[in-house]
């Protein structure tokens, strides 16, 4: 595995990693992890192992104002970046990502067959550079957000803004994460660009959507929108799954729960077919 790090538009880190299938003419996977997430989460390792003794060649990073760092990329020990993050920025660091795989690694996999996957808010990212970005061939969200309005506007707005912060709390880390007011004014400024809806309307490549029935970060019927928004779409319903694929961090190897082995499997069948 190749790690580098790269620059992203505003000056900040990107650290990303890159598995290599042995042949060159192989397509490449760009992993876009989700909210409270980074690159080496859980199962994303060996899911990056799987994908690559099938056939494929994996990339995944850490968007540059996620809250972790080069120096210690599995905690998340920079909030000030956490908090100053927001969808325009983790827009710009995966055009930077595909800029840097498409310049660097052209003589080493498939610069004519790149493919996103995400995870969560990183499916919505994903589905929303499809729409943009005519380089990507296929797409496979896992648990991804149909919408990101309605999870930031609430009755709560104008303490938010009063404050200029609100804070999430991660149950994993004990961490209270803050959310600065920039967020919401960002989201506002950009707010039709930013429309997953309209981004999946207009998209005609192939869609793969994974989620789980169990889902109660990103309901199951979020799924249902996606695929009834995007023409060339196909669901997959995983039974008794959670939002992370009944997965955890750290990850055992050697107990992958049923339900991550069928997303990981479906998932590579896609894009490999």
């Amino acid at each position: 595995m190749q790690v580098h790090v790269i620059e992203s538009k505003r000056g900040k880190e990107i650290l990303l990693d890159v598995n290599l299938n042995s042949d060159a003419n192989k397509p490449l996977v760009i992993f876009c992890h989700g909210f409270k997430g980074f690159k080496d989460w859980g199962p994303f390792n060996e899911v990056s192992n799987q994908f690559v003794n099938a056939g494929l060649n994996f990339l995944k990073f850490n968007f540059s104002y996620n809250g972790v760092t080069v120096t210690d990329p599995h905690n998340f020990v920079d909030l000030e970046a956490f908090g100053n993050n927001n969808f325009s920025i983790e827009l710009e660091d995966l055009e930077s990502v595909i800029d840097w795989a498409v310049t660097n690694l052209h003589n080493q996999v498939n610069i004519d067959q790149i493919y996103l996957m995400g995870h969560s808010r990183g499916g919505g990212i994903s589905i929303l550079k499809s729409s943009k970005n005519t380089r990507i061939k296929k797409v496979v969200s896992w648990a991804s957000v149909s919408d990101f309005e309605r999870r930031i506007k609430n009755d709560k707005l104008d303490v938010w803004k009063e404050r200029g912060v609100a804070y999430v709390f991660n149950g994993r880390t004990n961490q209270q994460m803050p959310l600065y007011y920039q967020f919401y004014e960002d989201f506002m400024r950009n707010r039709d660009s930013l429309s997953i809806e309209k981004a999946s309307r207009s998209l005609n490549i192939p869609i793969l959507i994974v989620h789980g029935t169990n889902d109660e970060t990103v309901k199951f019927e979020e799924a249902e929108e996606l695929h009834s928004w995007i023409d060339n779409s196909q669901l997959l319903k995983i039974e008794n799954c959670d939002h992370v694929f009944n997965a955890k961090h750290p990850f055992d190897s050697h107990n992958t729960p049923n339900e991550l082995k069928l997303a990981i499997d479906k998932s590579i069948s896609f894009f490999i077919g």
